[in-house]
């Protein structure tokens, strides 16, 4: 049995613990955000006037993965919704329950806050990730799209 898992909101201590992971969430996705971006990023989740939130899965005195969430408003709901944006767990702590304990933190964040949903994306080759979400949430349906906007 592995070491216990512990959720924590990120606090501004905790950049050296979250820039690797959030370096490899873009490895792992095979992007790359700009350096001001990620730096901007930080900022806005270190915020309390922002509603950007972030919390670090801690396992054996360790940052074994992040979240990154924000609210917002819905045309389909009375109350603000949750975007689940970016989830990531670092290879050495897969398959112990951190996934899954980062989107129950989430969740608990909307309960407590009246949020009516929590919704997210993943690439459709996120095969392992998938199968988590398949058993927690129910899937949409819909397609996503974009365009990037140039400027």
């Amino acid at each position: 049995m592995g070491a216990e898992i512990e959720i924590r909101a990120i606090g501004v201590g905790d950049h050296d613990a979250w820039l690797p992971l959030w370096r490899g969430y873009q490895a792992f996705y095979e992007i790359e955000i700009p350096e001001a971006v990620s730096r901007r990023t930080w900022t806005r989740l270190c915020d309390p006037s922002e509603m950007v939130f972030g919390a670090l899965a801690w396992s054996g005195g360790a940052a074994a993965g992040l979240v990154h969430f924000l609210a917002h408003r819905s045309t389909w709901t009375a109350g603000d919704v949750c975007y689940l944006q970016d989830l990531f767990v670092a290879p050495a702590g897969r398959g112990a329950g951190t996934g899954r304990a980062l989107i129950d933190h989430v969740y608990r964040a909307a309960d407590q806050n009246g949020w009516e949903e929590v919704y997210w994306l993943t690439h459709e080759t996120n095969a392992t990730a998938r199968a988590l979400y398949d058993r927690i949430a129910v899937r949409s349906g819909f397609l996503h799209y974009q365009r990037p906007v140039s400027g």
